[in-house]
């Protein structure tokens, strides 16, 4: 689910910025760009929604809605800039300790509620509460006593955040946070009406009534696990003037074929492509490949005995041919992956991180040493075959890479018998939370531009740790990035580098390729910002012309 300023100044952030159309203003919008009477927008998704929860948000189709139907104190904007949201100015003490937002007066709920400091203080102490459950709590590590409340040693009303009125919001950290104002475009960062809430309850976010929005556009009719939906324009929000789009009509296709039909028959103004059709289309108007920040990797369950075993995890992982996977499987221009963290998220010095970090050590293609591996491990689990399910979403990619990964393990590895299980994305996250899997295919996107937003994941108490893998080395170099090195830039890159390369050396998990996604979208939409990592849609300023 985000992106911006990684390392201040000194570090340049390569996050990919796609404007597929140029942004709204008055000189495009003239002649023969001359703005459509019905200003409607067709949308084909992937996958269902999981939630309108801004705290219990975990997958990027869910993050693109509350990210356009809700808005931070900032926003990020085209190129992953940061843009003033809620706050109208941002003031930051001279240690970096203390940021001091000055909320705009006009920023209102869709149900008239005024947006004020105390609706921040509200959201932020729900998120890190135990109670909410949050699986991203563990980012406001770094704000004074949030450490401390998500193990429940201090109550959630001593978070660093403080409302002075209505309008002046004071947050103290007790460390640096070098990408702090990023998280500030971020879901889980986003305010909450306590009241709206309340009311709810257990109910708050499960469909499209038990929510309020305070952004460019508010949901309607999402019941929480129907396929269509849509956005509408929200009259109350602050900047509305800017909003040309008075409704974005959402339909779940999880067949690219169905979605590309749809797109022919005019149904729909964007689909995303499967590798055939983009060989076939890459020269059609409105075809473009959405670069993301977003690694798919094998995540091993290592509750289970056979998967603590490294040499076992170690021969699945050697035993997959990712150029293949992600040339002629995935295609439209997918990349192999060396690392967890993607290829163009940050740079420090002229050298992409991706690149420091790259190892030949649980990414190579070896079917000798994947055999030599197994029966190995297997030797010392004190089995003789290997019986796995794959768990994985039910997609049309998604199944393709299954499918692929299942023929990989058994054509190289006799001894492994491979059942796919392909489940809707909701459905797989659930099990994923409660441990119900042997390995499964998942994936990760960026949340903002920093190698931490993928590190941060696989250290021991992480909730997104779902396969329990436990390394001291690893927790102890992410730990050091974000502590005694946090200040300094090139110890903290260090640290993050090498904590990448024991990731891939112990397997923590499976890194396979960087989802590039081959797209087309009608030559008559404008001003769509796309950014690689953080809310990938971004509609604000979209418009459609004649």
């Amino acid at each position: 689910m985000k992106v911006k300023r990684l390392f201040t100044k000194t570090l340049v952030v390569a996050t990919a910025g796609l404007l597929l159309a140029a942004c709204s203003s008055n000189k495009e919008q003239s002649a023969s760009n001359k703005l459509a009477e019905k200003q409607e927008l067709n949308w084909s998704y992937l996958a269902e929604l999981a939630t309108l929860d801004p705290s219990k948000v975990t997958d990027a189709y869910s993050g693109d809605i509350i990210g356009n139907s809700m808005e931070g104190l900032l926003r990020i904007g085209k190129n992953s800039k940061v843009e003033p949201g809620v706050a109208r100015k941002t003031e930051v003490s001279n240690n970096g300790l203390t940021y001091t937002f000055t909320l705009r007066k006009d920023a209102k709920w869709s149900n008239g509620d005024k947006v004020t400091a105390k609706d921040f203080v509200y959201g932020w102490q729900r998120t890190v509460d135990q109670k909410t459950a949050s699986p991203y709590a563990y980012l406001y590590s770094g704000i004074q006593n949030a450490d401390a409340i998500t193990k429940g040693e201090k109550a959630p009303e001593e978070l660093g955040i403080k409302a002075n009125g209505d309008y002046e919001l004071v947050v103290t950290l007790e460390k640096p946070v070098p990408y702090f104002e990023l998280l500030m475009g971020f879901e889980p960062f986003y305010p909450q009406n306590q009241k709206v809430v309340e009311q709810n309850g257990d109910k708050f976010g499960t469909d499209a009534t038990k929510t309020v929005y305070n952004g460019p556009f508010v949901v309607e009719g999402w019941t929480g696990s129907n396929l269509s939906w849509k956005l509408k324009k929200n009259e109350a929000y602050w900047d509305k003037k800017k909003v040309k789009l008075d409704t974005i009509n959402f339909k779940v296709n999880k067949s690219t074929s169905t979605s590309y039909n749809l797109y022919q028959s005019k149904q729909t103004d964007y689909t995303t492509l499967s590798s055939e059709q983009a060989k076939q289309l890459e020269k059609t108007p409105g075809y473009s490949v959405l670069k993301q920040a977003r690694t798919t990797y094998l995540d091993f369950n290592q509750t289970k005995e056979v998967f603590k075993n490294l040499k076992v995890r170690q021969a699945l992982s050697y035993a997959i041919d990712r150029k293949e996977l992600a040339e002629k499987i995935v295609g439209g221009g997918t990349l192999p992956s060396s690392s967890i963290v993607p290829q163009g998220l940050s740079e420090y010095r002229g050298q992409d991180f991706a690149t420091a970090a790259k190892t030949t050590a649980g990414v190579s293609y070896n079917k000798a040493k994947a055999k030599q591996l197994l029966k190995e491990g297997l030797a010392e689990t004190g089995t003789s075959k290997l019986n796995l399910t794959l768990l994985s979403s039910d997609d049309d990619i998604s199944k393709k890479a299954a499918e692929f990964i299942q023929s990989q393990l058994e054509d190289n590895l006799p001894d492994v018998k491979v059942s796919v299980q392909n489940v809707p994305l909701k459905t797989r996250i659930s099990r994923a939370e409660k441990g119900q899997f042997d390995v499964q295919l998942t994936g990760w996107s960026a949340d903002f531009a920093d190698p931490i937003s993928f590190l941060d994941l696989f250290t021991k108490d992480n909730s997104y740790n779902f396969g329990k893998w436990d390394n001291a080395e690893y927790d102890r170099l992410v730990t050091a990035s974000k502590t005694t090195d946090a200040d300094n830039k090139e110890k903290r890159w260090e640290d993050l580098v090498q904590a990448a390369k024991v990731l891939n050396e112990q397997q923590g998990a499976a890194p396979l390729y960087q989802v590039n996604v081959p797209q087309v979208v009608r030559e008559n939409v404008k001003g769509l910002v796309q950014n690689s990592a953080g809310v990938t849609n971004n509609w604000k300023e979209v418009y459609i012309v004649n």
